[in-house]
C-alpha cells in the first residue's frame, strides 16, 4: 500500500519505522526500515528519541519521534505504518491523528496472502494469523476501515486518498468559537 502510494506521487512523508528485525534480502535500509540493533533501540528509548515502540513478533519496532515532528512542522502529512499497539501509543502522544485500519476484505484471505508473501516462516506465518484475529477486537481504535481486495490496490489507495482529503476538509469548529 504504501509502495503504491509513493508510485503514485502522494505527497506526504511516509515515516521509516526502526526496527531490530534482521533485514530481508529484497529491503533497503532507511526506506523499508531503519535497522539497528538492539543496543542502538534500547539508546533510542531512553533518549526519548521515539514517538511510540513496541516488541512484535520478537522484535522491537519504534517510530522516530523526529521524523514526525519534522513533518508536521512542514505542514505536511506524516504517513506512519504501525500495528494495534503503535496505533494506541501515537493516538496518546498525537489525539487528533487519524488513524486507518487496512485490511482485506474477508479474514479468510489473509492465510492464503501471508503464504504467497513468503517473508515468514510457517510459525510466524501462525502468530501472525492468532495477532490478526485479536486485532479485529480493537477496531474502534481507528477512525477508518479501507478493505485492501487482492489485485485492487489501486482502490484501497484511492480510499485512503479520500480520507486525507476528508481529514483537511474538516471544520474543527472549538478552535474556530463555534461551539
Amino acid at each position: 500500500m504504501l509502495n503504491r502510494m509513493k508510485e503514485r506521487g502522494v505527497e506526504a512523508d511516509f515515516i521509516v519505522t526502526t526496527t531490530t528485525r534482521p533485514r530481508r534480502n529484497y529491503e533497503v535500509h532507511g526506506i523499508s526500515y531503519n535497522f539497528v540493533s538492539p543496543t542502538t533501540f534500547e539508546e533510542m528509548i531512553e533518549n526519548n528519541d521515539l514517538l511510540e515502540y513496541a516488541q512484535v513478533y520478537g522484535n522491537w519496532y519504534g517510530v522516530p519521534k523526529r521524523a514526525v515532528s519534522q513533518a508536521l512542522e512542514r505542514g505536511s502529512d506524516a504517513i506512519i505504518k504501525v500495528d494495534i499497539q503503535g496505533a494506541v501509543s501515537i493516538k496518546n502522544n498525537l489525539p487528533g491523528a487519524c488513524f486507518v485500519f487496512i485490511t482485506p476484505p474477508k479474514i479468510a484471505e489473509l492465510p492464503g496472502r501471508l503464504k504467497r508473501r513468503n517473508t515468514e516462516s510457517e510459525t510466524e506465518r501462525e502468530l501472525r494469523l492468532k495477532t490478526a484475529g485479536s486485532e479485529f477486537e480493537k477496531l474502534s481504535v481507528f477512525d477508518y476501515i479501507v478493505l485492501n481486495p487482492e489485485g485492487e490496490i489501486d482502490a484501497a489507495v484511492e480510499d485512503v486518498l479520500a480520507i486525507i482529503r476528508a481529514e483537511k476538509l474538516k471544520i474543527d469548529r472549538a478552535s474556530k468559537g463555534l461551539v
